[in-house]
C-alpha cells in the first residue's frame, strides 16, 4: 500500500506534548505525524477496541478529553500506550503508528462517520 511505512520504517523521535494532548512521532524516512491522544485512543490496536475479527469492533466514545500518562517502548517494534481513562491493551507498532499518521485524515473522518450513524458523541 502506497504511502504506509515499509516493516523496516523506525522512529527517531518520540515526544508526547500533554497540554496539547498530542503524540509527535518522526520516521527515519523523515515523515513526521501528529497524533491526537483521542485519535490514538479510537484507534487503538487492542482486541477491546477492534475485536477478534471484522465487524466486531466497538465504537469508542467519549474520549474526546483523553489523555496519555505514559509510554513504554516494547523492544524495537512498538509502543504500548497507557490512556488516562485506564486503557492500557495493545500495542501499537511502528508501521501500525506511520499507518495512522499517513491515512489520519481518512480514518477519522470514518471515525466520525461511525459516531453519526451511532448517534454518539465524542464528548
Amino acid at each position: 500500500m502506497s504511502g504506509l511505512a515499509p516493516d523496516a520504517a523506525q522512529p527517531v523521535e518520540i515526544q508526547l506534548h500533554q497540554v496539547s494532548k498530542i503524540l509527535e512521532i518522526a520516521f527515519d524516512d523523515g515523515a513526521r505525524f501528529e497524533l491526537p491522544c483521542e485519535y490514538l485512543r479510537v484507534h487503538s490496536p487492542s482486541a477491546e477496541v477492534r475485536g477478534h475479527g471484522v465487524g466486531q469492533e466497538t465504537l469508542q466514545t467519549g474520549k474526546m478529553h483523553v489523555g496519555i500518562t505514559a509510554l513504554e517502548p516494547i523492544g524495537h517494534y512498538a509502543l504500548k500506550i497507557t490512556f488516562d481513562d485506564g486503557h492500557d491493551s495493545g500495542l501499537y507498532s511502528w508501521t501500525y503508528l506511520y499507518e495512522l499518521g499517513a491515512k489520519r485524515g481518512q480514518y477519522w473522518q470514518q471515525y466520525l462517520d461511525k459516531l453519526a450513524a451511532a448517534g454518539a458523541s465524542r464528548e
